[in-house]
């Protein structure tokens, strides 16, 4: 089991990696890799429960949402022998994590996403499992209320089209944008305004933080790129 977590801290989109041991007989020592782990048979009733599982030993965390992204299987993915994996994919706030290491993980930490890729060199077949899903994630974003999830409790509409255009790397135009998601039962208005620098922008909250919305069509760029 394998998991990209993926969050926007300090306006960027990222993923959460962990450090493998430094022990010689451990395989890619002191590597960067997505974190994960083996089934427990005792107590996972399936694979959903085992990435739950992995995230709250892993990094001390849950998540709002998750996704399976796909399997990965083969003799040359893991040098003790032949391997299989289960990859899921999940969003969350960055403000609902607060960063600790467990299982046999050295470290952990958030890793900036450039395009399709991140700088840092992971263990195992990471990097191609990463791709994947990064594909995935921005694929799914453009009809869907997937950014929605990485949102703090309450949030502007203009905040909100930020961590899309983030997810998505790249613009959208504001009035198809605000069409979209106000066209669907995503938002709540909450009685409380944000102030700024203009007028007071009206903040709203999910109305389910566990439902997806699809929208009718994609998403729109706007004119700058």
């Amino acid at each position: 089991m394998d998991l990209a977590i993926f969050s926007v801290v300090e306006d960027a989109l990222r993923v959460l990696l962990v450090r493998r041991p430094d022990a010689h007989e451990e395989p890619f020592p002191g590597q960067w890799a997505l974190p994960g782990g083996f089934i427990d048979l005792r107590v996972d009733q399936d694979l959903e429960s085992c990435a739950l599982r992995k995230l709250k030993e892993k990094a001390g965390i849950s998540a709002p949402y998750l996704e399976q992204v796909g399997s990965w299987g083969g003799a040359s993915r893991d040098p003790r022998g032949w391997s299989a994996t289960h990859v899921y994919f999940a969003l969350m706030a960055s403000d609902d994590v607060s960063l600790v290491p467990g299982g046999n993980a050295s470290d952990v930490k958030w890793a900036n996403v450039d395009g399709n890729r991140i700088r840092e060199k992971l263990a195992f077949d990471h990097t191609e499992i990463l791709k994947a899903a990064i594909t995935r994630l921005r694929n799914k974003v453009e009809y869907t209320s997937l950014p929605a999830f990485l949102m703090p409790a309450e949030f502007t509409l203009s905040e909100l089209q930020h961590v899309y255009e983030i997810t998505l790397d790249r613009s959208l135009e504001k009035k198809a944008f605000r069409t979209r998601v106000l066209a669907t039962d995503l938002l709540e208005e909450v009685p409380r305004r944000r102030a700024g620098a203009n007028r007071p922008a009206q903040l709203f909250k999910l109305r389910n933080r566990k439902h997806l919305v699809y929208f009718s069509r994609a998403l729109t760029s706007g004119g700058r790129q």
